[in-house]
């Protein structure tokens, strides 16, 4: 083949990234497939904004069907993101033989199976790398270079924007609003940042990787996630001192037949290679029964970074059309695990509260705990509030719906003032 034609729908962050790695690595490119690959239509609603890229403006077009029906496109790129048109159009490319390549994380959380296995049947690709992760390959390396292994575990950092608040908290000890505005200055986070500082777009990501790892369809409402909007100053420093950093992590593990998916902030060891993953960057851990553990690691969003991966798929995708080997990925959700509730879950806690200054105070909150199967692993009295002190508490292992019933009894107790927070603990 000579040329392949590549048809781009929707031209924003990652639609201009995506013709921009293609035609300043051209050469590269062509000579490491042994085709050209040409952008022969872009599709938008604007095509009057200027784009950071150079390309023929004659290119650009705001009727879609331009790509998705003419014959001589053989790869379309998504890059609208949200589920609808996005899922129609899809459907309407592989309908009309076309192979299809998307960054677009909440379909494919929610539709991907449906799109995978339309793809199947017409013997097309339909690959998604750059929706997780940026520009880490990871979903290509569960489904081919980790393949023979039972994937037990797979925890990451896989949002770049809450990563940033976090990180600079944790060094320069300010509140979470004052970094939020920092950030959204900065380009970081959206001027509607909700779907990254309440989890959601981490949840879709998970649920992503945890279908292809545990080979099982993942319904999205299923998961349980929970943002960074509460964590504060104290529990950063109090983390620190303890030997922790605080990072919102997607955690899926795979519990014999069920599969336990949660995307919250957690505490974890500062000695784990998770800790010191600062900034926009995003790392993804993975382990199997013998590969043991790996860790994917770098740039986890951006023009740049989730166009080098969405070409890197139109690059497969060409190269599996010149040996006439389109369809090499199907849907791998072969089993129908449940996912289990969050009051099954088995972890530890970090608690801090205020309480009255005067004895007798922590055997209160112990007896408790100890009433609801809580055990403390450790006690410090922090700071001293007039008639109050702030304590920090670390339970040891104990399942989410005894340690709720028992934060819920305590925060009665009319010696306790306020339960200010508390968070997961993963060692």
């Amino acid at each position: 083949m000579k040329q392949i034609s590549v048809g781009i729908v929707g031209f924003g962050t990652v639609g201009t990234g995506v013709l921009r790695v293609l035609t300043e690595n051209k050469p590269e490119i062509e000579r490491k497939i042994g085709s050209a690959i040409e952008v022969t239509r872009i599709a938008d609603l604007d095509i009057t904004t200027e784009r950071s890229v150079k390309f023929d403006k004659s290119l650009l077009t705001t009727d879609v069907s331009q790509i998705l029906d003419d014959p001589s496109i053989d790869i379309v790129v998504e890059t609208i993101g949200g589920v609808h048109p996005a899922k129609e159009f899809i459907l309407r490319a592989l309908g009309n033989g076309k192979h299809v390549v998307s960054a677009n994380k909440e379909l494919i959380a929610k539709e991907g199976s449906e799109l995978l296995r339309t793809a199947d049947k017409k013997g097309l690709d339909f690959y998604f790398e750059g929706s997780v992760g940026g520009g880490i390959p990871i979903i290509r390396p569960l489904k081919e270079s980790l393949a023979a292994n039972k994937i037990t575990e797979v925890m990451g950092i896989v949002n770049g924007t809450t990563n940033y608040i976090l990180t600079k908290m944790a060094l320069e000890g300010r509140d979470f609003a004052k970094v939020l505005a920092e950030a959204q200055k900065a380009g970081y986070a959206e001027p509607d940042p909700t779907s990254d500082i309440e989890g959601y777009d981490a949840k879709y990501k998970i649920a992503i990787l945890a279908s292809i790892a545990f080979t099982s369809r993942v319904n999205v409402d299923d998961i349980y996630s929970e943002g960074i909007t509460k964590i504060g100053p104290k529990d950063i420093r109090n983390a620190q001192e303890l030997g922790y950093a605080i990072k919102l992590l997607a955690i899926a593990k795979r519990n014999g037949e069920k599969m336990q998916i949660r995307v919250h902030p957690t505490l974890i060891p500062s000695t784990h290679p998770l800790a010191s993953v600062n900034d926009v960057y995003n790392a993804i851990y993975v382990r199997g029964d013998f590969v043991q553990d790996v860790m994917f690691y770098g740039r986890g969003a951006g023009s740049l970074p989730t166009g080098s991966a969405l070409a890197g798929d139109i690059m497969e995708i060409a190269r599996n059309m010149k040996f006439k080997a389109n369809g090499r990925l199907p849907c791998t959700c072969f089993d129908q695990r449940a996912v289990e509730s969050m009051d099954e879950v088995v972890t530890k806690y970090y608690i801090r509260m205020l309480v009255a200054d005067r004895p007798g105070v922590l055997a209160k909150i112990a007896s408790v705990f100890g009433e609801n199967g809580v055990s403390i692993a450790s006690v410090v009295q922090k700071d001293q509030q007039g008639d109050r002190a702030e304590i920090v508490m670390v339970t040891h292992q104990v399942a989410e719906k005894n340690f709720r019933r028992a934060i819920g009894a305590i925060s009665n107790l009319e010696v306790v003032s306020e339960i200010c927070s508390w968070i997961r603990v993963e060692e």
